[in-house]
């Protein structure tokens, strides 16, 4: 089994990182979805500064520059706390799997890849076993 790494994207390459990935559909679509997801996961997230982040399989996701760890309650029942690099790959995981189901198919196929991309890095993560109940 190959160790899936994980790399931030510096601030200058943001924006043709994403647009590589995701076209216009970045800013206009998954990144409100994204920040929509994590208000929706934690009443404690109250916005802040991002960062982006590019694993080594080719997946993609973001998180909030935040030290501490934020309480999650989700539709599954699930109740608990997740760390802010944690909370960024949940909300990532929701707007994925939501948006997979888009009217556009190359976008939907975009997402559906970019959830499993995701996912496996996930089960590499120290609260994998957290994010799984939170994603259930």
């Amino acid at each position: 089994m190959t160790t899936i790494t994980c790399k931030k994207i510096e601030d200058g390459k943001r924006v043709n990182h994403t647009a590589e990935l995701f076209g216009t559909r970045f800013p206009f679509t998954l990144e409100p979805a994204i920040y929509s997801f994590t208000s929706n996961l934690s009443r404690e997230y109250t916005g802040g500064y991002w960062h982006f982040y590019e694993l080594s399989n080719g997946g993609f996701y973001m998180a909030p520059d935040d030290k501490t760890k934020f309480p999650v309650s989700c539709e599954n029942g699930f109740q608990g706390s997740l760390s802010a690099d944690a909370l960024g790959i949940t909300a990532c995981l929701y707007a994925y799997s939501h948006l997979s189901f888009s009217d556009s198919p190359d976008f939907a196929e975009t997402c559906a890849q970019q959830y499993h991309l995701l996912r496996e890095f996930m089960f590499e993560h120290p609260e994998a076993k957290t994010i799984q109940r939170a994603i259930d």
